[in-house]
């Protein structure tokens, strides 16, 4: 039996379920969530291409191994609008638009304009209390506020990636992930280049 040596990036599933339970415990873990949002950037400008997305990105490989190896997928084609351009484009517009706000809000706290909320927002929308996981910190309210603010956003992101791939294939968020579309547009601006 020849089995295929796997290579430690192909563990980093663990690393989504670790963020998700390090958040739920202490919200400026949720910090660690920009590393999700660099790297993928840093390999597509260094590399010229979507190597990150394709074999280190823990989340993509968390739907493989929930939806592949625990079959909780139901492995069908998902329509072919949610990976049309429109769509794509529309939706990087839209995440970026709710980036956009999380960072004015956590600037609100900072310029004491308004008091920090122990909250997560469910789907950009869904006020869910979050209090036992800040209990105050060496770090001014603003830095909890980003922490909430971007837990929010991973958990929003990642509950609509665990729906689509429950009905269609396990990875069907990466055909309109932002991150994903970002870098792709990124390495069509790099091969155009050359």
């Amino acid at each position: 039996m020849n089995r295929k040596k796997k290579h430690w990036y192909q563990y980093l599933w663990i690393w989504s379920i670790l963020y998700f339970a390090l958040g739920f415990f202490n919200i400026l873990f949720a910090w660690l969530g920009m590393i999700d949002f660099i790297l993928p950037l840093i390999f597509a400008i260094v590399g010229g291409n979507k190597w990150f997305c394709n074999n280190m990105c823990g989340r993509g490989q968390l739907f493989w191994v929930l939806g592949r190896d625990l079959k909780c997928s139901r492995r069908k084609p998902a329509p072919k609008w949610l990976s049309s351009k429109w769509f794509r484009y529309g939706f990087l517009a839209f995440f970026l638009t709710m980036f956009g706000n999380m960072v004015f809000q956590t600037y609100l706290v900072f310029s004491g304009a308004e008091s920090l909320k122990k909250a997560i927002k469910l789907f950009w929308t869904f006020k869910v209390p979050w209090h036992w996981a800040y209990n105050g910190s060496i770090f001014p309210d603003w830095v909890a506020k980003f922490g909430f603010g971007f837990y929010s956003l991973m958990l929003t992101s990642t509950l609509i990636g665990l729906i689509v791939m429950v009905l269609y294939r396990e990875r069907t968020w990466c055909t309109f992930c932002p991150m994903g579309t970002m870098t792709q547009g990124i390495c069509q601006l790099k091969n155009k280049e050359k």
